[in-house]
Parts: C-alpha cells; structure tokens; sequence
C-alpha cells in the first residue's frame, strides 16, 4: 500500500492560486477602472487655497454676479481667475483688519500675484470655450455644480470626455434661458426637455462630437 507523499491539505493549494489569481486581477482592474479614472482623481478635489475665499458669501448672501470676478468667461476661451485689483474693488474699505485682507493688501501694493491654486484643470489637449458655452444657454452649474453654495470650491464633475460627449449629444437637458445662465439658484421647470428642445432651436443648438471639435 503506497503512502501519501503530501499532505492532503495540499490537495487545496491549487484552488488557493486560483482564488490568489483571481483576487489580483480584480484589484488590478479596479485600480484602472476607479482610482485611476477621474470619477477618483477629480471629482471632489478640493484644494487649500493661500487665501479662504467663500463663493457661498460673496454670491449666495451678498449676489455677486460670476463675471464681476470672471470677468472673461462670457468673451474670451478661458476664464480668467480675478485679479488682486479686482478684489482691492471692495476691500480697500471692508475687513480691512482681517488678517487674510491683508495678504491682498499685501498682493497689491508690493505687485506680488497671489498664487491661487487651479481647481478645474483639462488636458492640454482638449479644447473647451467657455464663451461659447454660456452663450448658448449653458450655466456654469451644469460644469462647476452650485458654486454659490460651496465654501470652499471643489471639482462637482468629473468633465472626462464621455461627460462632455453626454452633453453634446442630449444639450437640451442642460439648456436654459440665456438670462438665467448666472443665476445659479435658478430651477429648471418639470419638462426640462421641452424647454431644452426650444431653446435648442431657438438658440440654433447644434454640437458635434467629432474629435477635432476638442482636439485641436
């Protein structure tokens, strides 16, 4: 009678690969499809910026209009990130005891840029025009989330190129009337859809999706 060489423990250790084998590839899966993708590495980024500055303040209770601070995001591709002048505008006179008042102070009498830190940041070789966009009737909420309800802004979206495609192929969902573009509180009606289509028309809607739209 021949006896075992191993134990029969060992009879497992093949299953025990497998089951190893399996999980390795499922985690390496996992890590391409969502740690590396932006649904991770952008939605909800948040950074600190040198100097607090609340959106929820200065257009939720005092009614700031976006483009008082941005002032080129309705003329030019890119929008601009308010200069220290533009911010001396009120502060010359108000907080001005605030310590963070005072790095603008700072800022602007001895011609030092404050280093504000980018929050929506795009490949550099998409191409996207913020003047064409809100011209149409796009709102900044429907990229940038409600603004004026963050105290620290962060990345609402996750502005990948299948997010973009889903606006461009169905834009009557984000459609709305151009003079409420920067209201941000503004609702849509129940039949978005039909106002969406109308305004699509009116406004004579019509985005591509080839890829030298974005990709010049």
């Amino acid at each position: 009678m021949s006896q075992n060489i191993f134990p029969k423990w060992s009879n497992y250790i093949p299953l025990i690969i497998a089951i190893n084998i399996g999980g390795a590839l499922a985690t390496v899966v996992f890590i391409f499809w969502y740690w590396f993708s932006p649904k991770h590495l952008e939605v909800g980024y948040k950074p600190t910026q040198p100097i607090p500055f609340s959106h929820k303040l200065h257009v939720a209770k005092l009614g700031m209009d976006c483009r008082y601070c941005h002032s080129n995001v309705d003329k030019a591709a890119h929008s601009n990130i308010p200069s220290t002048e533009t911010c001396m505008n009120c502060h010359k006179q108000i907080k001005t005891k605030s310590p963070h008042i005072a790095k603008i102070h700072d800022s602007y009498y001895n011609d030092k840029p404050i280093e504000w830190v980018k929050v929506h940041m795009l490949p550099d070789y998409a191409y996207f025009n913020h003047s064409r966009h809100v011209n149409s009737g796009i709102s900044c909420v429907s990229c940038h989330g409600r603004v004026d309800q963050m105290e620290v802004v962060y990345q609402a979206k996750s502005l990948s190129m299948g997010w973009c495609l889903e606006c461009h192929r169905a834009p009557e969902k984000h459609l709305r009337p151009k003079d409420k573009v920067y209201q941000l509180d503004w609702e849509a009606p129940e039949d978005q859809i039909t106002l969406g289509l109308k305004l699509k028309e009116d406004y004579n809607i019509n985005p591509k999706e080839q890829c030298s739209v974005c990709h010049r």
